[in-house]
């Protein structure tokens, strides 16, 4: 899903190429106005330190290993992931992907985005900024293989939050059954809404324990999240929201995360 590692970190970060194929609209549709993005709710904490370990599993291959990290810094919550490949699937195409990210503990604003992309011979180092002042989010990608660099420049709104933040910040939200959490999230120089639909409560088993969740699923219109297959996160059915287990389902198969361990102070 990334949310390469967030929404569509559930794709281990897989080429772009494997996606669900759609055809193209007959006309373009006219954008719906990007809502607000919502400063996390009245009581919730992030924690001060937190890692989050996920096995990643491919039909009844375990395909690689996730993991998350969360330290605070005053208002900002520092977010850092790892996805990398392993055994038979790491033979055939290799993952090495680190990414990072922050929320202003506050605003809920994602204070930008930054990856390291290694997938088979693929290597790209990208970093994302976001200038609230002049309402601008700003990007450089350099290609490693090739050499080359580029630097793009686009508009967004007053807060935003991205592609690896995006899950996190769900989690401050209030997450009810039948309701829905929407936000900004800028990625690929566009801002799109994503809408997190609660859909039920389940109880989850994973090899870190038996959790009460509820079941949400990411939609958007365009960028990220459209056209990759359903992803679905369970969040622990509590104030802390705990993400516990990540599933995409594509076109090719599905793609488990299961939290293995959870260190949370």
């Amino acid at each position: 899903m990334a949310f390469r590692l967030a929404f569509c970190c559930a794709c281990l970060s897989w080429p772009a190429s494997a996606q669900i194929f759609s055809k193209p609209a007959a006309q373009p549709v006219p954008q719906k106005p990007i809502p607000t993005l919502q400063p996390p709710q009245g009581g919730f904490q992030y924690p001060n330190s937190e890692t989050l370990t996920f096995s990643v599993d491919w039909r009844v291959f375990t395909a690689g290993t996730a993991q998350f990290q969360l330290t605070k810094s005053g208002d900002i919550e520092k977010i850092s992931a790892t996805a990398d490949s392993t055994g038979a699937v790491n033979m055939l195409f290799q993952v090495i992907d680190r990414f990072q990210s922050g929320i202003n503990t506050r605003t809920g604003c994602s204070t930008g985005f930054n990856k390291q992309i290694q997938e088979g011979r693929r290597k790209i180092a990208s970093d994302l900024k976001f200038d609230y002042e002049h309402g601008r989010q700003i990007q450089d990608d350099r290609n490693l293989v090739k050499g080359t660099a580029t630097h793009k420049e686009a508009n967004i709104p007053a807060c935003v939050t991205d592609s690896l933040a995006g899950m996190f910040y769900t989690q401050s939200q209030p997450l009810v059954v039948g309701q829905t959490v929407s936000f900004p999230l800028a990625d690929s120089m566009r801002t799109t809404t994503v809408t997190m639909k609660v859909e039920s409560k389940e109880e989850i088993k994973t090899p870190a324990g038996t959790f009460q969740t509820v079941k949400v699923e990411p939609t958007a219109e365009e960028g990220i999240v459209k056209n990759r297959g359903h992803i679905w996160i369970w969040y622990t059915d509590d104030a802390r929201h705990l993400p516990v287990q990540i599933q995409a389902r594509l076109f090719w198969g599905t793609i488990t995360f299961h939290l293995q361990s959870a260190d949370i102070k």
